[in-house]
């Protein structure tokens, strides 16, 4: 009975989740947006009809996630500064996510960069955009993941994001293009634009993971400003405790006071993880 209160104890203990977030750039005060080729903004641009975006956020970026048990991202949430679009924008919004040990995208031999390939969907929704009705207005937009992904530890996370929509004139045709709040970090973005065809479709084919002009891509593209929650385990009492009990003449009683093992006095302990009566 102990054992299994002790295991009860330590499944209860493991199984709190407790809460963070990452901020790149500075999120709340943005006030840097890309300036240049629509092909050049991350993670989407509503200039085209369907687009592609990879981002890599390394263990600099996630440094508020290092050290920590048991992180699982949930929420991704950017920022964009809309300059006057007036359109209704309809996207399918399909997100993800993979853990990798590199830093920075593939060059070939020809000098051509290279996109990551990409299978772990995260999420899969629709989202309409108003624009008339934010004119000229700061918006943000949060994607809840349908299934929190899991980070290891000292690993950079790869973000695949691809909006298509259905129709494909469906693409800003008034002053600007909604470009997103920036955050400074550069050449960790890679984007894909066209009005005709997917990145899924795109990736696919014979030509992928190259990325050249000619396909409508941005090579060098900044990181837009990014808010990523996730969930962690406080694993460190446990660890202490397996370790604590670990040591030979260490006993725990049903409360959980520490003992020595020279004269217990008379009672249940629990001595390396066995159940030890002392008369």
């Amino acid at each position: 009975m102990i054992l299994a209160a002790v295991a009860a104890m330590t499944m209860s203990a493991q199984a709190q989740a407790l809460e963070g977030t990452v901020e790149v750039g500075d999120f709340y005060n943005a006030s840097e947006v890309y300036n240049g080729s629509y092909w050049d903004c991350a993670p989407t641009t509503y200039y085209v009809a369907h687009t592609g975006a990879q981002m890599i956020y390394t263990t600099t970026e996630l440094a508020d996630m290092q050290g920590k048990s048991d992180v699982k991202i949930t929420k991704l949430t950017f920022k964009f500064q809309n300059n006057g679009a007036y359109e209704d924008i309809f996207r399918n919004v399909k997100i993800y996510m993979e853990a990798t040990d590199a830093t920075e995208f593939a060059v070939n031999e020809e000098g051509v960069k290279q996109f990551f390939t990409f299978d772990e969907l995260v999420y899969d929704g629709e989202e309409e955009f108003s624009m008339l009705d934010c004119f000229y207005e700061d918006q943000t937009m949060e994607y809840v993941l349908d299934a929190p992904f899991s980070l290891p530890k000292g690993k950079s996370l790869v973000v695949t994001m691809v909006y298509d929509a259905e129709d494909d004139d469906n693409g800003i045709q008034g002053m600007d293009y909604a470009p997103f709040y920036t955050s400074g970090i550069r050449k960790q973005g890679m984007t894909y634009t066209d009005n005709t065809e997917s990145f899924i479709d795109f990736a696919q084919g014979n030509d992928f993971p190259n990325a050249t002009s000619t396909l409508g891509c941005g090579t060098n593209v900044e990181l837009p400003v990014t808010v990523i929650d996730f969930t962690y385990s406080n694993s460190t009492r446990i660890d202490e405790v397996k370790a604590a009990t670990a040591q030979d003449n260490v006993y725990y009683n049903l409360m959980g006071q520490k003992f020595n093992g020279n004269n217990l006095p008379a009672g249940i302990y629990i001595h390396n993880g066995q159940k030890v009566i002392v008369k």
